[in-house]
């Protein structure tokens, strides 16, 4: 590690230390601020004491991380400007990825403290946008609000939206539905004094904990994993822009799709070739593309020139090892272009049938070698955020348990909520979608406190709503404000 420091230079060292410390301290603050959700319903019905809970839960974040397939973690990193991402090593893109945990960190910590369960899924989302709008003002090729991919932003702003209200009316009709198909009373009881629920209940309640705390840590586990390769790429591009582990076998179905492809997109440049362009002037030609969406006399043989140059650079190899150190980074920035490119391409009409198969196949071989996250990220982020689950805990899970409704939360209304939150999760998990396990929870339980009439604390509700609405613009500014402070101090402290 210290010849790796020494390598970098000073400047550099001391950037991608800071740099990994903020990522990890974002998932701490996750841990303690989201994560404890997941607790509240299981030591509110006295099913296990607030210690073992916290570290039972705790325990299956860790274990939800390390399971977690990354498609979350590289969804988060398409939101942000394409400039940036291709070019995450300079001043610019480290001024982002200061400014996206500084802001989160600062609005997640200022929520915890007042004990609103707020999302960090919204703050880590608002905190994008910012960026990407400052860094379109900045620009001077670039129009204002351009470099945001807005499509993919509606889709997660989309999702963190509605899964509230699948919360709230799932809890609230499966809690209505136990009541009509399970006939025991002691189910629908809430806790006297220090008395634990029957056996079976018990079980129940710790089973949905359970669950609830392994989709958090598989799904909100994987944003600080995002930005921590992002952060590698820039930075040790030689070890992590490309999957050295990457076998034979999935080298030779890169190498075998990229001839086929080439010939495909050399067949529609026709005459007008890439091959007079560099390698920087077709990335720019195809982030313009990507930031804009319509295509223009550049893009096609921009799209054969980084094609071609893939091609060149992994046609001898067996393996990514084989891939010279000092050409991964422009290969992974080529890929990741390209692949975007052809994502997009592929969703008009430009190409049809054969074609269009071919180069679906070869975007997903691209991927193959890109989008991976090795063990030790995941382990890092797994115990920065199981350990921010044992430590600060507490204020969230009073709000949960005993400001949301007007009584105690019941046996019932404990599972409703938590088995409609992991099912929630889950099922945005295997999309790729980042929600809110502090939205769908909360929201869960106030559900189960409707249907069953037991009414709500104004107050705190409305205080969440307020939370929940100031999150994204609040971020926004954060996000926009500490890109711009943080670009200024990168380039003049650290050149």
């Amino acid at each position: 590690m210290e010849a790796l420091l020494g390598l970098l230079g000073p400047g550099t060292a001391t950037l991608l230390v800071l740099a990994l410390l903020l990522a990890l301290s974002f998932e701490f603050v996750n841990g303690f601020h989201d994560t404890a959700n997941a607790v509240a319903t299981v030591i509110y019905t006295h099913s296990l004491k607030p210690m073992p809970a916290v570290i039972w839960s705790g325990s299956w974040n860790f274990i939800g991380v390390l399971t977690s397939n990354g498609a979350v973690a590289f969804g988060i990193i398409a939101l942000l400007p394409v400039e940036l991402i291709v070019n995450v090593g300079s001043g610019p893109g480290f001024a982002m990825v200061f400014a996206l945990l500084v802001s989160a960190i600062i609005w997640n910590v200022g929520t915890w403290y007042l004990g609103l369960p707020a999302s960090s899924s919204h703050t880590l989302i608002g905190s994008i946008v910012g960026v990407g709008l400052m860094n379109s003002y900045l620009s001077s090729t670039t129009k204002f609000g351009e470099g945001i991919n807005w499509g993919k932003v509606s889709d997660t702003v989309l999702a963190l939206l509605v899964s509230p209200v699948i919360g709230f009316v799932c809890a609230g009709v499966l809690l209505l539905l136990f009541k009509a198909l399970i006939k025991n009373p002691d189910l629908y009881k809430s806790p006297e004094g220090d008395e634990t629920p029957p056996l079976w209940i018990r079980s129940l309640l710790i089973l949905t904990c359970t669950g609830v705390s392994f989709a958090h840590g598989s799904n909100d586990g994987q944003k600080g994993m995002g930005l921590i390769m992002l952060i590698l790429i820039g930075i040790i591009p030689s070890m992590y822009a490309l999957d050295l582990s990457a076998g034979q076998a999935t080298v030779a179905n890169l190498v075998q799709s990229s001839h086929a492809s080439v010939a495909i997109i050399d067949r529609v440049a026709g005459a007008a070739s890439g091959n007079s362009m560099s390698d920087k002037d077709a990335q720019a030609a195809l982030s313009t593309y990507l930031r804009r969406g319509t295509t223009d006399q550049d893009t096609i043989p921009a799209l054969s020139h980084a094609m071609h140059s893939i091609n060149e650079q992994v046609a001898t190899a067996k393996t990514m090892t084989d891939v010279p150190s000092d050409a991964r980074r422009t290969v992974r920035s080529n890929i990741y272009v390209v692949s975007e490119s052809i994502g997009k391409l592929l969703k008009g009409d430009t190409f049809s049938g054969d074609d269009r198969t071919t180069l679906g196949a070869y975007r997903s071989e691209l991927k193959a070698v890109t989008t991976f996250i090795p063990v030790w990220v995941k382990a890092s982020v797994a115990l920065a955020l199981g350990l921010g689950t044992m430590i600060g805990w507490k204020r969230i899970v009073v709000t949960v348990g005993e400001k949301i409704g007007k009584v105690h939360l019941t046996y019932a209304q404990g599972a409703a909520a938590e088995l409609v939150a992991m099912a929630t999760i889950e099922a945005a998990d295997v999309f790729g979608l980042p929600v809110s396990t502090t939205h769908v929870l909360s929201s869960g339980i106030a559900g189960t406190m409707f249907a069953n009439q037991s009414g709500l604390q104004k107050d705190t509700i409305r205080n969440i709503l307020l939370a929940w609405v100031l999150t994204l613009p609040v971020c926004v500014f954060l996000g926009a404000s500490l890109f711009a402070a943080g670009l200024f101090v990168v380039l003049r402290l650290f050149s």
